[in-house]
Order: structure tokens, then sequence, then C-alpha cells
């Protein structure tokens, strides 16, 4: 929570806290009714499947070995002091090294985010495999103890995994089914499943039964889904908007103290807006084929390559030249006076990048406290001829691949998380990571405080990089 919303909330002597209360919550069932309740999911999804047996969601092309740089202290990563009961385990890679325990593994996904302290993998047959922090059940995998070794994520079904995201406490992982899977924290609803546990510490159907899911994402305490008609769908924490259903679901639990009513069930989202300096035009509900959440906001983009942006909107990271709050999703109209479409886009904790269709790189947002906050879009002249393929983003910086080479940038990171070594741990321009000059790197996937890269290792010349790289080898907490 910003300094701004603490200070509003002391002023009117109201106290902010996370709801206990669900939108549309079901009643209590009985163990035994919650067995066939989960029965009858079960079944939903094979009619669903069966509805949909020539569907089939891909996944990346690519498959290649795992490199690491960054913090491996997970239950220390974005943390300025240890936890009590932890134990200090992990060290600082100031350079890329090659990730020991999955070097003889073809992966074909890696992936985290600027909330996370945790990483999921995804193999070449589709098995999900999680590492790192476990406070709350994130890693799925029976209990909440933190894994230094990928660990098969349990409660799976047999389908392929695709596709995952993750959230500060919690994972969602989508199969070549159209099926959503999540396990870890549900305090506020972000697993979206029927659970009367805080923590879901094996992977659960989120409870859904339309058109099948061809993406996922997940914001610190709220998730996102795509369907392969276009439609976006949000649950969870909905306290600056970013849920996108017109509301912040703010109310007075009781004298002095507000809450906010979470979703519990994905929920479409229906509406999206227009707004000018008189006006609020509603628009056409557009088909949306990709979209990119931060901390507390999400970017979108629509099959005509126009963006929208919700949710919270301080120091400009929605791009609407005014740091307010969208309760639901607007047209980032610079990108239409510019007449240009966007084509990818990626979000940090305060900022988001978008690129366009003739390649040029927008930066909005502020990426380090220090920084300058660009209240609307603004071209990265730095960036400029670079071919950005992938984008990942830890806390205050970026990691791109681009060309055969990686880009980095991020001014403050001190864990080692843009591979430029002891000597120079961040750079406030756009710089490459000298280390993997030559090596074409796949994908990339920022947490918090670490990278893990997928770096192609198919010529000679690949394989002798890679080859002269250090080799981590954890030791197991």
């Amino acid at each position: 929570m910003s300094a701004k919303r603490q200070s509003k909330g002391k002023a009117n002597g109201v106290s902010r806290k996370k709801s206990k209360i669900v939108e549309d919550d079901p009643p209590t069932l009985s163990e035994e009714e919650d067995d066939d309740d989960r029965r009858s999911d079960d079944d939903d999804v094979d009619e669903l499947a069966e509805d949909n047996a020539s569907l089939r969601v891909k996944g990346p092309d690519h498959i290649g070995v795992v490199l690491l740089t960054g913090g491996t202290n997970w239950d220390l990563n974005g943390r300025k002091s240890m936890p009590k009961g932890c134990k200090s385990v992990g060290r600082n890679l100031y350079e890329p090294h090659l990730f020991g325990p999955l070097k003889d593994n073809r992966i074909r996904l890696v992936v985290s985010s600027c909330n996370s302290s945790h990483t999921i993998f995804i193999t070449e047959e589709g098995k999900a495999l999680s590492l790192g922090r476990n406070e709350k059940g994130q890693l799925g995998v029976k209990d909440l103890l933190r894994r230094d070794i990928p660990t098969p994520i349990e409660g799976l079904p047999d389908h392929a995994i695709v596709n995952a995201a993750t959230g500060r406490g919690h994972t969602l992982l989508l199969t070549d089914r159209g099926a959503v899977y999540s396990c870890g924290d549900n305090k506020n609803s972000q697993c979206g499943v029927k659970s009367k546990e805080p923590f879901v510490t094996t992977a659960m159907r989120v409870k859904y039964n339309g058109p099948p899911i061809v993406k996922v994402g997940c914001g610190a305490e709220f998730s996102i889904l795509l369907d392969c008609k276009g439609t976006l769908y949000s649950f969870g924490l909905p306290e600056y908007g970013q849920l996108g259903h017109n509301t912040n679901g703010e109310y007075i639990e009781r004298a002095g103290a507000i809450n906010f009513a979470t979703v519990k069930l994905p929920k479409p989202i229906i509406t999206f807006v227009e707004k000018t300096k008189n006006k609020v035009e509603i628009l056409p509900k557009p088909e949306i084929r990709d979209f990119a959440c931060g901390t507390n906001h999400t970017v979108a983009i629509d099959d005509h390559k126009k963006a929208y942006s919700w949710g919270f909107g301080g120091y400009g990271r929605l791009g609407h030249s005014e740091p307010k709050d969208e309760l639901q999703p607007r047209l980032i109209k610079y990108f239409d006076v510019q007449r240009s479409g966007v084509k990818h886009i990626a979000c940090g904790p305060a900022f988001s990048i978008a690129i366009n269709e003739f390649g040029a790189v927008y930066l909005f947002g502020q990426m380090s406290s220090r920084g300058e906050a660009n209240m609307y879009p603004k071209p990265v002249q730095d960036l400029h001829g670079w071919n950005l393929r992938s984008i990942g983003t830890c806390s205050i910086g970026l990691v791109a691949a681009a060309d055969d080479s990686c880009i980095v940038w991020g001014s403050g990171t001190s864990s080692g998380e843009l591979g430029l070594g002891e000597l120079k741990k961040s750079s406030a321009k756009p710089c490459e990571m000298k280390k993997l000059d030559g090596l074409y790197v796949e994908q990339v996937a920022c947490g918090s405080a670490h990278t893990f890269l997928l770096a192609r290792d198919l010529s000679e010349d690949d394989k002798d990089i890679i080859a002269s790289m250090p080799e981590y080898k954890p030791v197991v907490a």
C-alpha cells in the first residue's frame, strides 16, 4: 500500500485491512457435499474437454537450458530481513550461472513475476515443477516448506501444462485442454477455488465452465484469465479496481474499519471505456488478445492492437496522464493519437512497457523510487533498434531477450538479478548483459530479486558459451 493511501486512511481515522467476505460466496458445504461438488466440477471439466476435443491450447515451441542470476535465498528475496523461523540458505549470483538441478532437463517455459519469490518450470513433456518460497503453499507440494530443488506440483491432471502465472503467494497453471488449476494463498480468493483453508497446498481446479482458457495472469493478490473468444475474467482482491468490475469492493465493516469484498469466482470483465475531459464513453466490447499484470494493475491489448489499462494508477503506470485509479478497462489514447498499434506489453510493480507494431518501446510509470515518473507512454530511445522478444520485470528493473544478447535496465538492484557482475549491480540506462553476448535467449522470467533465462543450445557455439558458465548447485534448506 502506498504512503498516499496510508496517509488517507489515517486522516479519515479509518484502518484498512483485507476482507474475509467474498462476492458470490456459496453456502458452506459438509465434507461429503464438498466431495460431491469436487466430483461435479471434474465432470464439468470432462464435458468441456469433450465439447472441445479438437481444441488444444498451445504452449511455446522453443525448448532450452535454464540459466540463473540473482538472489537464491528465497525467503529473503524482496525483503529487508529474514522472517523468524526461516533458515538463511542461498547466495547472490551476480552473473548468469547454469542452473544445476535442471541442466539435464529440456524446459519449455519458465514463469515468475515481479511479485514472486517462487518460480514454475514447464518441461518439454508438459510437467510442472516449482521452486522457491512456499510459506503460503504456492509451490503446490502439500506443505509450506521452501524448495531449493524444482519439485513436481501435486494435484495436477494427466493433461499437459502449457502456461502458468505467479503472484505474491499464489500460482495458476493452465492445461492444454483450457482448464486452470491453482495453489497457494487464497485469503483474498485469488486462487478461485472452494477451500475452507486459507492456503491451498495442492493444485485445485478453478471453478470455471466457460470457453477454454488460453492464458493466465497474476497480480500480487488477484488473478486474470483470458478465454479463446477474447473475454477476460478476474477474481481476488479488488482494492484498487484491478479486477476491472467498476468497483474497488470497499465497504465499512464496523466503525473505523474499511474492508474489501473479494471476488471468489472468475467474473467476466464486460465494460471497456474511453474517457475524455468532459465525458466517459462505453466502447463496444473488444476481443482481447493479450494482457500483462503488475502488482495492482493490468494492461491488455485487443485484436485491433488497441491498449487498455486499469487498477492502481500511481506514478502514471496506466498511461492516462494522471495518477487516478481506474476501476474498469480504459483505452490508452496515446497510441491512437500516434496512429500505432501495440503488439506486446509487460508490467512491473509500478510501471508498464509497451512495444508498438513498428518495434518502438514505450515506458509509462516509475521503474525505481529515484527515477522519473512517466505519466503517459514515452519512447525509450536507448532500446531503439533492438528486437525484444521476451521481457521479464523484477522489483525495480527489467531483463529482455533481444537478438543474440540480453538487455538489462534497472537502478538500485542489488542481488545480481541483472547479471552485470559484482562490481556493477545495476544500470540507470539499458545496457547489454555481457556474459550472454552471442547467446540466443528464448525467454526471460524475472522474480522479485532473481532472473531465470531459457537459453537455446542447438548449435556448437551455443553449447560452448553455456559450458563456459559457472554452475549453480543449490544447498538444500
